[in-house]
């Protein structure tokens, strides 16, 4: 009688017990957010030297990340100085970017990661191919194009090309 007591007692514990989910913290660090910006004399790359987030995984992979647009920076300092103003990344009234899955599933090559993209106050959801590994730790290497006017980032037109070259690469342990 006492071996079916105890046996109780262990399937209680253990089936109210909850395992926590993996995650992986998110730091300028351990994760590169970079673009690449062209026009037709030329192209200019930067990023960001500031960002936060998590990715967890319980019965779902789960990525969210903040952007410090302040933190941006380019491969001249002049540009960098444009970036911040009201004609890109308009940095004083917003100076945090978001992005947060709604869900990563198997690609045709690799992983296709959807999520809400949030910038200059403006979310749209955005879909991009990405290579991703997990374990001990988490990686993301990921390249794709915005169309930074789904924005409002609309400075330049017909001189600044509208599409944006991005590139992620995370290499984040738990």
């Amino acid at each position: 009688m006492l071996r079916f007591a105890l046996a109780g007692l262990v399937a209680a514990v253990v089936g109210t017990t909850s395992f926590a989910a993996d995650t992986y913290k998110l730091t300028a660090e351990n994760t590169k957010v970079e673009f690449t910006g062209s026009k037709k004399d030329g192209k200019h790359s930067g990023g960001f030297k500031k960002l936060s987030g998590t990715v967890t995984h319980d019965k779902d992979w789960a990525i969210e990340v903040n952007i410090d647009t302040t933190s941006i920076f380019s491969d001249d300092e002049k540009l960098t100085g444009h970036l911040k103003s009201g004609d890109f990344f308009n940095v004083k009234d917003n100076p945090t970017a978001k992005f947060v899955t709604t869900k990563i599933e198997k690609g045709e090559k690799g992983m296709t990661v959807t999520g809400k993209l949030t910038l200059l106050g403006k979310e749209k959801e955005i879909s991009f191919p990405a290579t991703i590994t997990t374990g001990e730790t988490f990686t993301m290497k990921a390249e794709f194009m915005i169309d930074r006017s789904e924005f409002g980032m609309t400075y330049g037109e017909g001189k600044v090309n509208k599409e944006v070259a991005m590139k992620v690469d995370v290499s984040a342990k738990k």
